[in-house]
């Protein structure tokens, strides 16, 4: 008995493999194989003839007790340890067959180790086969099944047959791709582990997931001989899966968008094609509003609308409510309130469906086609407000949904509604904030002398807050006007807070007729203030840019002054247009650094536009380009047969001008000019015979505008004026008469004196200058120059004698 070096290595076992030797009633080894002698490494010329137990490693007469004992004394079966030419010892298995009509033995043995791994993988093999959740199949090398354990009931499918393939029995997808994976491991040899590739055909609405495991079978010389397929059940396993990776997704898309449409959409997008062919949400009206919905459900109480759709084919059925559209008030039934009480309905299969069409034909078929197979809903609800109902159907899909889904989809919907809650708590908050603010801004930009305006105002779009910016046209004596635009530092409402008292001083202090330089330098110390009066973690976030322009349409000049802030732009007549060139102090709030007034003189019909950063920031944060790229877009919409305001929306409405993160304030003003012949001036000595003098000029002058009714109150006015000018204030005294909408007159003389109103006495021999002027005219008051001051008057005109603009 001899074993190869096959054997030695483990091989499989084969007949081939077996030492066999013949041995008479005496034990006297008659025959003696060639596999027995390769086996102990003894020729048949040594073994034959001699005791069958001197092979024995133990003893000539040593007999293994784990041996059965058969006649005459030879065992039937068993081991024993045999001794090798080269002095090892050999550990077979062993079989004893009695040879009919002779007294002979035929002796059969094959290494122990060898036999052990037989019988082993035997019984793995048989107890493998039993298996009744477990599927194997064994192919040849043309992938036939030659034995399996497959019966039609394992996997809710027909089974193949001995002598089949998976193509009969398996959808043609899925078996192609199953006898891929076979053919693969039988050409390379590297087994496939627990890859979910076959798929059972569905039974009664479920589709049975399949994993294949397989190795490569091969012979005792290493040829492959076939392929092992094991199947096993995976459905729960992919289930849970997809539930997870649909649980994943959904966290991860929704929440993003503060914008309550938005975040249903994502809803709904999440939910397809991963969970349901078509998905819809409808949400109460109050939440697309900013409100909280009704507490109480029925009688009409929920007006939905269908704010969100989506569908796997990337087509909405024709016969159910587009998104945006208004449902009729749902009746009051025992489905809707266990909706309302965060209950999901549940239609699993076609049947359902059909009842419940049927049962509620004018409801239902808002919510189900006429194909649809299966349909699973539920509520979104949040902080104990009911905001909505989310419905999903499978209409192509095999599967119908079980209860595990419809609690997948309340668990996905509780979420979701946490969103869609906070979504309706900013729009109710960025409502209130964008309310306030464009309270806060002018209603509307004056159309003055000096300039048509148009103010612009856009807020902060995509989820940011407001950040309180905000523009003001604000008309000053004698015709000129002051264009403002300003920036708030932070957002949300303190923001918008800042704005309204900023845009207040400003007003207060442009009505002190303060020259730009000085009215930012005021300003900063009212911002300073504000800041020294917030909480200590605050104060770093109290601040503003702002720019300050005065326009005067008689000199066509216009000073600027800017706190921080961007460089206006100015489209000259001819189109050109060009950045002004201005030396920005620091921002409000800063203090420590000086402003300084640029001037620049503007012809008539140049449009001055004054903006906000977020006009041009862009991700990038290159404010050179987006200044470029303003510059631009004025040139080529600014016409002159244009409305200012017309330019400004036809700007806004450039998408590439959108404000995606801030908000946009805009101001444009086309100035005007007032004609040469609508003004008049002097220069006197400070003497008292120059009153007369003023008194004749102002007289002439008006006759000659036609406006003799004026003439009277006229002359007592700049006889008072100047007389003052000559007694208090020395010369030279100028005076200057201009006729627009109103009658203007202007004193100016060298005295920096704020003149005061005041009562006379009835012994007073003076005093009543200033009464006489307050009483003659709509209102009157001073500003102070460089050097000197100018005390001014307004008179209205009749609409006869007022000259067009």
């Amino acid at each position: 008995m001899n074993a190869s070096s096959d054997h030695d290595r483990g091989e499989a076992f084969a007949l081939g493999g077996i030492a066999s030797a013949l041995v008479d009633g005496e034990g006297i080894v008659v025959r003696w194989s060639r596999t027995a002698a390769e086996l102990l490494g003894r020729t048949a010329a040594e073994v034959c003839g001699r005791p069958i137990g001197r092979l024995l490693a133990d003893a000539p007469d040593h007999r293994d007790r784990r041996a059965t004992r058969g006649e005459a004394g030879m065992p039937a079966a068993g081991q024993a340890v045999l001794r090798h030419r080269s002095g090892r010892t050999v550990e077979v298995t062993f079989h004893a067959l009695r040879l009919d009509d002779r007294s002979e033995w035929l002796l059969l043995a094959a290494p122990t180790r060898q036999v052990t791994d037989w019988e082993q993988g035997t019984a793995f093999l048989r107890a493998l086969l039993a298996q009744d959740r477990i599927g194997v199949g064994i192919h040849d090398t043309d992938l036939t099944v030659v034995r399996t354990n497959l019966t039609p009931d394992m996997f809710g499918g027909p089974a193949p047959a001995v002598g089949g393939r998976l193509r009969e029995v398996l959808p043609a997808r899925d078996a192609e791709d199953a006898e891929a994976v076979l053919r693969q491991v039988l050409d390379t040899g590297v087994p496939v582990i627990d890859r979910d590739q076959a798929r059972s055909p569905y039974v009664s609405g479920r589709v049975r997931a399949l994993s294949l495991s397989a190795v490569r079978l091969e012979d005792a010389a290493g040829r492959p001989t076939g392929v092992a397929a094991v199947f096993t059940d995976a459905t729960e396993r992919q289930r849970a899966r997809r539930r997870l990776e649909l649980t994943h997704e959904a966290a991860t898309r929704i929440g993003g968008s503060l914008d309550v449409t938005r975040t249903a959409q994502d809803l709904a997008d999440a939910l397809v094609p991963a969970f349901g062919d078509l998905a819809s949400v409808h949400l109460a009206e109050a939440v697309l509003e900013g409100d909280e919905p009704p507490k109480i459900l029925g009688g009409g109480e929920l007006n939905l609308r269908q704010v969100a759709v989506s569908s796997a084919t990337g087509v909405w059925p024709a016969s159910l409510p587009p998104a945006g559209a208004v449902l009729p008030p749902l009746p009051d039934s025992p489905r809707l309130r266990a909706l309302q009480r965060g209950e999901t309905f549940l239609l699993p299969d076609r049947a359902s469906v059909l009842a419940a069409v049927e049962g509620s034909p004018d409801v239902m078929r808002l919510f189900i086609p006429e194909h649809g197979q299966s349909m699973v809903g539920t509520a979104l609800s949040a902080r104990g407000l009911l905001l909505g109902t989310v419905t999903v159907l499978r209409t192509e899909q095999a599967e119908r949904f079980e209860q595990q889904d419809a609690d997948l989809l309340a668990e996905i919907a509780s979420r979701a509604a946490l969103s869609v809650d906070n979504a309706r708590r900013y729009t109710r908050e960025h409502r209130v904030a964008i309310a306030l603010q464009q309270r806060l801004l002018p209603a509307a930009t004056p159309d003055t002398p000096a300039a048509e305006t148009a103010g612009l105002y856009r807020p902060a779009a995509g989820g940011a807050e407001i950040s309180g910016d905000w523009y003001d046209v604000i008309p000053l004596p004698a015709l000129r006007v002051a264009f403002v635009v300003g920036d708030v530092i932070g957002h949300g409402l303190p923001a918008t807070a800042t704005m309204g008292r900023l845009r207040t001083a400003v007003h207060t202090l442009a009505d002190l007729e303060l020259d730009p330089t000085e009215l930012l330098t005021h300003l900063d110390g009212l911002v300073q203030q504000l800041a020294g009066e917030a909480p200590p973690g605050q104060r770093d976030t109290i601040g503003a840019t702002c720019l300050y322009a005065v326009y005067d349409p008689v000199t066509r000049r216009c000073d600027l002054a800017s706190a921080g802030h961007l460089p206006p732009l100015v489209v000259r007549p001819d189109g050109t247009t060009t950045a002004i060139d201005i030396s920005p102090g620091p921002p409000l709030g800063v203090g420590g650094m000086p402003f300084e007034t640029t001037t620049l003189d503007l012809e008539p019909g140049s449009v001055l536009a004054l903006y906000t950063d977020g006009l041009i920031s862009r991700d990038d944060h290159d404010l050179d380009a987006g200044i470029r790229r303003l510059a631009g877009s004025l040139a080529a919409l600014c016409r002159p047969d244009r409305d200012v305001d017309d330019t400004g929306r036809a700007l806004l409405a450039d998408t590439g001008f959108a404000p995606p993160r801030d908000d946009i304030a805009l101001l444009l003003a086309r100035t005007r000019a007032v004609p040469t012949e609508h003004t008049a001036s002097w220069e006197f000595p400070a003497e008292p015979a120059v009153v007369a003098d003023a008194r004749e000029a102002t007289a002439h002058q008006l006759a000659r505008w036609g406006l003799h009714e004026l003439v009277f109150t006229t002359e007592l006015v700049v006889s008072e004026l100047v007389t003052n000018a000559v007694r208090h204030a020395g010369g030279p005294v100028g005076l200057r008469l201009i006729r627009e909408n109103v009658l203007i007159c202007e004193v100016t003389d060298p005295s920096n004196t704020q003149p005061r109103l005041r009562r006379a006495r009835t012994t007073d021999e003076g005093g009543r200058g200033l009464f006489l002027v307050a009483q003659l005219t709509t209102r009157w008051g001073s500003r102070y120059r460089q050097h000197g001051k100018t005390i001014w008057t307004e008179q209205p005109l009749t609409t006869a004698t007022r000259p067009a603009l």
